[in-house]
């Protein structure tokens, strides 16, 4: 019975450590880009505290799992539909549990609302704010003034969505154009579950907006996103430092590149030191005494980054377009008919854009080994 007893304690203890493991195969992982930390982010969640089906530690569990710098945790203000078998009067609340879930590990939570209001007006997300609780009024723009007022980071939600925007298409009504220009609206998703909307990215570039990937997840990120092949959407954030400081400059500043699997979307400055920060050049040398030199790529990124060549040389076995494996290498065979000290290595990133229908490129001048 004792041994019956220690063995049922040892499985027990197993069974424990699995339920909280932070440990997870499909870890986001990107690196950092010259001058600034890039920082992982999920700025658009929900739990039972609105219309989310999970408590709120088990946001920061997800968190943690998928490698995450920092979260927050955006209840819709006005839609309480648990209100009944949750009552909570401090909006306060969600963020206050995540918090204490997240105090022993290194992750930055932030706190963060959800102004939810009819069309044209929308939805948005407000974060680094003070106290929720100030938000909840019956003005719209009583909300994203008080927002304001607490020195908080605003951005439109879904602006695309269709139950608001039949067309599927944003529409930058006056309210918002008014927020614009009182300060008091900073950002747009472009990215959001999992979907990706080009005339928000105009939106973007037209309103000098920071650009945001969100997985706006209400049930289980595993059952949303995993399980049917995806990584969650996030936003990628190049900070000074990984402070909640440095993080706030840095959404305000717009350095931002949104991403959902290999979709990355960003402004020409931030994506392009992210994509030669993920490409690194292994190999440079020709097949013995032919003009055919093989070129080794390492992909040190979680994602797949798919290329289009653009040299004027073509490939000895390799199709124009190929992918280079997350955490992974691609070997080209690029025949450039005469022997050459260097190669200018020209590749478009065609699962990015920098602009609507306009891909990234990578450039880059590669010296060829003796």
């Amino acid at each position: 019975m004792k041994i019956q007893t220690i063995l049922f304690a040892f499985l027990f203890t197993i069974a424990l450590h699995a339920q909280h493991s932070h440990t997870s195969t499909k870890a986001l992982s990107f690196p950092d880009v010259p001058g600034y930390k890039t920082l992982k982010t999920d700025f658009h969640q929900h739990t039972v505290f609105s219309d989310g089906s999970v408590w709120p530690n088990i946001r920061i569990m997800e968190a943690l799992r998928d490698n995450l710098d920092a979260v927050s945790l955006t209840e819709h203000l006005e839609y309480q539909p648990h209100s009944k078998d949750i009552p909570h009067p401090d909006r306060n609340r969600a963020y206050e549990i995540a918090l204490d879930e997240a105090k022993n590990h290194d992750l930055l939570v932030i706190p963060g609302s959800e102004i939810t209001r009819e069309a044209p007006i929308g939805h948005s997300n407000a974060i680094f704010i003070t106290d929720a609780n100030k938000l909840v009024v019956d003005e719209a723009a009583d909300a994203f003034a008080a927002a304001k007022k607490q020195n908080a980071f605003v951005f439109w939600n879904h602006p695309a969505w269709h139950p608001q925007n039949p067309t599927g298409n944003p529409n930058l009504s006056d309210f918002q154009k008014e927020r614009i220009k009182k300060g008091e609206l900073h950002g747009i998703e472009v990215i959001n579950d999992g979907d990706y909307a080009e005339e928000s990215l105009a939106l973007a570039l037209e309103q000098g907006l920071t650009i945001m990937g969100t997985s706006d997840i209400h049930g289980l990120i595993d059952w949303h996103f995993k399980e049917k092949g995806h990584a969650r959407p996030i936003t990628l954030v190049f900070a000074k430092e990984r402070t909640k400081e440095s993080l706030k400059e840095a959404l305000f500043a717009g350095r931002t590149v949104a991403v959902f699997d290999d979709l990355m979307v960003g402004k020409k400055e931030n994506l392009l030191p992210l994509l030669n920060a993920c490409i690194q050049v292994k190999e440079a040398k020709y097949i013995g005494k032919t003009s055919v030199l093989r070129v080794t790529l390492e992909n040190v990124s979680s994602t797949d980054l798919l290329f289009e060549n653009l040299m004027p040389y073509t490939f000895y076995s390799n199709p124009a377009v190929f992918t280079v494996p997350a955490k992974g290498t691609k070997t080209l065979q690029i025949k450039t008919l005469e022997r050459l000290d260097q190669i200018e290595l020209k590749l478009s990133a065609i699962r990015t854009y920098i602009a609507p229908k306009e891909h990234a490129v990578l450039s880059r001048t590669v010296a060829v080994e003796n």
